[in-house]
């Protein structure tokens, strides 16, 4: 199998309807730089439409229709992507370096990404790039409140694209920025209409590029999450970021994820880190969809002189302070002083049930 770094990325883009998803698509690839990208298009119903708005920017569009890339057709997914890359070999297709899959406005984004992780052919090939999520400046606030298929979306995001702002009133605007950040406080946050030429921002970065991960590694250190914030957990999902003060033992790290996923995975929608592992000079970066955390990167510096590790978890009906609490006991850390973004909840009893 080739290095992780060397497959090929695919970025999901999501966002629920009338979000301004294949707008965002189409001013992306007419960067040069995009020139050599795949574009896959999911539409829920007969007859979709979007592929046509795509296809005179990107030679490589396939067509996934009658249903949801997360449901009936994730099947088609598979067998777009196989035939993209046995097309590719031949030579059928222009040569293309990365996949752009624009999901329906009611797409769950998790089985996608499970998809690329689970189907053997795919996994050896393809890598997940990342999840960009666009949301609605007008709408956007009510969708949150009455669609649980957008809280996921955003909740999954490695980026947060917000449209039509130009539309709605500077409070409005300010107002589902504090929201978003609340529910994912690791994805940046971006204007619309502020992105240009630098498709960095949306596409390209992500921590198995030299430069994605310097960015991502510099993101977790800057990143302020106020702890006095309001705790409004939309859909029950709420995000938070712990810190530990003394350095992770790897094994126990690594059993102590696993268990983690495989009890509780699809309530943990996001989990991403930067760790100090003992016995590593140089930061760890993880990242994690429910189920599924992709190959460790590591950075060949620390951003700064800040050495703690920091874990940011997006989770749905989980406790924080269990979580907090469990790697704790797996690292040997009961009697660690451990901080979080946010004030502690009532503490359980961990004893041997640290997971559960």
């Amino acid at each position: 199998m080739a290095d992780y770094s060397e497959l090929t990325p695919v970025n999901i883009i999501t966002g629920f309807l009338g979000s301004g998803k294949t707008t965002l698509l189409q001013r992306l690839l007419r960067s040069p730089r995009l020139a050599d990208v795949a574009v896959l298009v999911n539409e829920f119903g007969e007859v979709g439409l979007d592929h046509h708005l795509l296809q005179g920017v990107a030679e490589s569009t396939v067509l996934l229709g009658n249903g949801c890339l997360c449901c009936a057709v994730r099947g088609d997914l598979q067998r777009a992507l196989r035939e993209l890359l046995s097309r590719r070999t031949r030579g059928e297709v222009p040569y293309f370096r990365r996949v752009a899959i624009e999901t329906s406005g009611l797409a769950d984004p998790a089985p996608i990404a499970y998809t690329l992780f689970s189907e053997a052919v795919l996994r050896h090939h393809f890598r997940l790039s990342g999840i960009v999520t666009t949301v609605d400046a007008v709408n956007g606030a009510d969708q949150l409140d009455r669609f649980p298929e957008s809280v996921k979306q955003a909740s999954m995001a490695d980026r947060l694209v917000i449209t039509k702002a130009d539309l709605a009133d500077q409070e409005a605007v300010t107002g589902l920025r504090r929201r978003l950040r609340r529910q994912n406080v690791s994805a940046p946050m971006l204007d619309a209409r502020e992105i240009a030429g630098d498709v960095s921002q949306v596409l390209t970065d992500d921590i198995y590029d030299a430069a994605g991960k310097s960015r991502a590694a510099r993101q977790f250190v800057a990143e302020e999450v106020d702890e006095h914030a309001a705790h409004d957990h939309t859909a029950d999902v709420q995000s938070f970021a712990v810190v530990f003060q003394a350095p992770l033992d790897w094994t126990a790290f690594g059993v102590w994820a696993s268990m983690l996923l495989h009890r509780h995975g699809a309530d943990i929608l996001r989990l991403k880190g930067l760790l100090n592992v003992a016995g590593v000079p140089t930061p760890v970066l993880i990242n994690g969809v429910q189920h599924i955390v992709h190959p460790p990167s590591h950075l060949e510096e620390w951003p700064d002189s800040d050495r703690r590790s920091r874990l940011v978890f997006i989770v749905r009906g989980l406790q924080r302070a269990r979580i907090e609490r469990s790697l704790a006991v797996f690292n040997g850390l009961v009697n660690q002083p451990i901080s979080s973004a946010h004030p502690r909840a009532g503490g359980d009893p961990v004893a041997n049930r640290a997971i559960g």
